[in-house]
């Protein structure tokens, strides 16, 4: 029969006739297996259901068949893509598909809905409550829909190497997402996301890589939901197995009949990529890597590929390696039979560097159980391959998949995790640092090394790609600096939620009461846990300009204020009265600072100077002349005097208190002098006084260690003015504020920007426990920051100008703020 005998029609017009010389049958009688394949004529008919598509799929059909003709695979690509977009040029998405009749149509595009190994085209259709996707043939329904209301995350993706993907899920910690769409052009995409995205904004919080850094060093996501969120960020996707999530090995011992997570010895280390755990091997791949000509590789394979992948999956997914291996499993000796086996074989083998999958630290174990009776084959010796064979301290499948998450969650899991994470996902990925770590794969592996635009013979770009999919795929790169170590701190397991909102006193005590209180970690969690609850007490105005600082007594009676009119007032927490006006020079005062013992009242000016007030004797004691311009801010510890100016100096004094307060003049000895970039506008200390953070009129913050006088950081934070910088209670991090509006948190450990949340408004000063944030603007409102969740809380009105300086207490439940408008307000929580 010819090629036009292919389609004939019987009487009832449905009917297709295809002839064949040779066939492929696969999943015969439904039984997932190796495809056969028949030889010889033959012919199938199929029956439409309907009688009008039959042209059209003849049509269709005899386009394909011309295609395959082709002798380029090049050629063949183009003319399949050819024949898709005029299908979808003729249709368009049926409206009728609207879930609700009121629903508007916002945009409608060609796009491809994804899953592994397979594209399905159709259209897209955004409402302005619903997300539709109508593939073209119907599969696997007439439309899918998704309602906007219960997307909780959005990524954009690379597909075949392109910007053309968007995943869309509508939880928070899943592995799998709810729809993967691959888009024609950028365009669309983008438009797409944004559209979401700012649907979004007003009900769910954008995380970054960052965000979700801080969260996991906090404790408050685990080890396994942070390696999800960095796969999903670095574009890792389930639906593609080219870029499918990658997870560590972590236990080293599979031959114990216990298993001891507490002994080191456990464990893989995880500072190494697979490839270097075994020196033996590393010394031979590093001898043949010096000897080769550019581009150097230490590793021919990856540890993340569609095969490795499948080979671990092939008892749930076994269609997908039929697909990807011409129809056959692989060799029976070589499927995975074995986690020790395939552990050894990770270190021994000269080219197996795989990593593992997410599904071995999930809760379905249906990857090591042979559950549907598949034929994969006899190994050497005549034994079936079945399950997967355990390690002996597990005492079947699911025991092992607990171990494993014990694991990954254990102590030492958490003390190194980081490394591992730089090796994926950071800085040792790419560059000196990888070659350094031994972490250097084949070039095609990562992620812009390759230019396919630039290739204009078809064959050879389908053949690149083609290479480069099936090779694997390094992650996108999201650290470029170390990562920190993970934080666990003693607030982890407190509780924020109602059950703690009860008071500590029924009655709002004085100053010098709650100085004497027991502060104990709980009580200062149960303040911030009700922070929202800030109302004010009482609100004074004391001075004729801007105030600049405040300080309190150490016993708490006293509130001392300077400002830009030149002034140092000191009034009576009690009587809330004023007690007391100084005046040192004719130029502003910045900042101010109690001795301890109560007796002394340091003051920084404009004029360079910093002056110090006997509050006792009533009269200014001493004056420190160090500096060449404004000083703008002083920091006092452990007998220290830092001070800040803008005449880009900090310097460090000895001071000590017994000392300024007697009759004489004090020395002064100048201890260190920190140079700078720029004027320094703020300063703060850690809690034993041995780092200091400094933020510059040009934006810079930088870490210094005190005792040896050298800087270990300096990052640029902020466009414009640093306002503020404080280390948080533990001394991890440095939270600082900007002329810009942005908060920025730095691990000080690295010297790594961690955290950025953008305000929209100036925010001049703040208080901060470590995740929340009391931060007051430039329209005068008091703001509260969820840092971990990036966003904002609570915002209540306070001054009728910007606030420029606060001061909260030890219990943290009594604050006390300045601002442009001359006040100062005394807040206190009300649980």
């Amino acid at each position: 029969m010819g090629e036009d005998d292919l389609l004939f029609k019987n009487i009832k017009q449905r009917r297709l006739v295809v002839l064949y010389n040779q066939v492929y049958l696969i999943k015969e009688q439904n039984i997932v297996g190796a495809y056969k394949i028949e030889r010889g004529k033959n012919g199938v008919i199929f029956q439409l259901e309907d009688s009008r598509r039959v042209d059209d799929v003849v049509q269709t059909l005899l386009q394909l068949q011309r295609a395959s003709c082709l002798d380029k695979l090049g050629d063949q690509t183009a003319m399949i893509t050819a024949i898709l977009q005029s299908r979808l040029a003729r249709t368009s998405f049926d409206k009728k598909s609207f879930q609700n009749i009121s629903e508007i149509s916002d945009m409608e595009c060609a796009a491809e809905m994804v899953t592994p190994l397979v594209t399905n085209p159709g259209h897209v259709c955004i409402t302005n409550k619903f997300l539709y996707f109508q593939p073209l043939n119907g599969y696997p329904k007439h439309v899918v829909h998704i309602n906007l209301s219960d997307i909780r995350r959005i990524y954009k993706r690379r597909h075949m190497l392109m910007p053309v993907g968007l995943e869309v899920f509508c939880t928070e910690n899943d592995l799998c997402s709810d729809i993967y769409l691959k888009f024609y052009n950028p365009t669309d995409r983008d438009d797409l996301y944004y559209y979401i995205a700012a649907y979004l904004e007003n009900h769910v919080t954008e995380q970054t890589a960052d965000s979700y850094m801080l969260q996991w060093q906090m404790g408050h996501i685990s080890n396994y939901q942070y390696l999800l969120h960095l796969n999903n960020l670095a574009d890792r996707s389930c639906n593609d197995l080219s870029q499918y999530p990658v997870f560590p090995w972590i236990i080293a011992d599979y031959t114990s009949s216990q298993l001891d997570l507490t002994n080191p010895e456990t464990y893989r280390d995880l500072s190494k990529p697979i490839g270097a755990l075994n020196k033996e091997r590393l010394e031979r791949l590093l001898k043949r890597y010096h000897e080769m000509p550019d581009p150097k590789f230490i590793y021919g394979s990856h540890y993340s590929s569609p095969g490795y992948v499948l080979f671990y999956l092939v008892r749930i997914a076994p269609e997908y390696m039929l697909c990807l291996q011409n129809g056959k499993f692989d060799h029976a000796d070589r499927m995975f039979n074995s986690i020790g086996d395939t552990w050894r074989n990770c270190l021994e083998g000269v080219t197996d560097f795989k990593e593992l999958t997410p599904e071995f630290y999930g809760n379905e174990c249906g990857f090591l159980l042979n559950t549907m009776h598949l034929d994969l084959g006899k190994r050497q010796g005549g034994k079936l391959v079945d399950d997967v064979e355990l390690p002996p301290w597990a005492s079947d499948a699911d025991h092992f998949l607990k171990k494993n998450q014990e694991a990954l969650e254990s102590q030492y899991v958490s003390d190194n995790l980081h490394e591992w994470i730089n090796l994926i996902f950071g800085c040792k990925q790419r560059g000196n640092e990888a070659v350094a770590a031994n972490n250097v794969f084949h070039p095609v592996t990562y992620e812009g090394e390759v230019d396919l635009n630039s290739i204009e013979d078809p064959d050879q770009k389908v053949a690149m790609l083609t290479q480069i999919l099936e090779f694997g795929q390094t992650p996108k790169q999201l650290f470029t600096k170390p990562h920190p170590k993970r934080i666990i701190t003693n607030s982890k397991s407190m509780s924020r939620s109602s059950s703690l909102n009860v008071s500590i006193a029924d009655s709002p005590g004085s100053l010098s009461e709650e100085s004497f209180e027991d502060l104990t970690e709980e009580s200062k969690s149960l303040a911030w846990g009700n922070i929202t609850r800030l109302r004010i007490e009482s609100g004074h105005k004391i001075h004729k300009e801007s105030i600049t600082g405040v300080a309190v007594s150490c016993n708490g009676s006293s509130v001392f204020t300077t400002s830009q009119d030149s002034t140092l007032k000191m009034f009576s927490a009690d009587q809330k009265s004023l007690q007391r006006s100084v005046s040192f020079s004719n130029m502003a005062l910045s900042s101010c600072a109690v001795l301890p013992g109560d007796m002394t009242v340091m003051c920084s000016s404009w004029d360079n100077n910093v002056y110090f007030y006997s509050i006792a004797f009533g009269r200014r004691q001493d004056t420190l002349m160090g500096h060449d311009d404004a000083v703008s801010k002083i920091q006092w510890c452990n007998n220290r005097l830092c001070t800040a100016s803008w005449d880009s100096t900090v310097k460090v004094w000895n001071c000590v208190p017994a000392d300024v307060c007697g009759t004489k003049r004090n020395n002064f000895d100048l201890l260190a002098e920190l140079e700078h970039d720029a004027g320094v506008n703020t300063i703060s200390l850690s809690s034993d006084g041995s780092v200091m953070v400094s933020g510059t009129k040009e934006g810079a913050v930088s870490i210094w260690d005190i005792g040896s006088a050298t800087m270990l950081h300096q990052v640029p934070c902020h466009s414009g003015t640093v306002y503020d910088a404080a280390f948080s209670p533990d001394n991890r991090h440095v939270l600082s504020t900007g002329e810009d509006g942005c908060l920025k948190v730095i691990d000080v450990q690295t010297g790594m920007l961690i955290s950025s949340l953008p305000s929209g408004e100036v925010q001049r000063c703040f208080c901060w426990n470590g995740h929340t944030v009391l931060s007051g603007n430039d329209s005068g409102e008091m703001l509260v920051w969820d840092l971990l969740g990036g966003r904002i809380t609570e915002r209540v009105t306070g001054h009728s100008d910007a606030v420029t300086c606060i001061w909260m207490n030890e219990s943290c439940n009594t604050i006390i703020t300045g601002g442009m408008d001359r006040q100062i307000l005394f807040w206190k929580l009300h649980y």
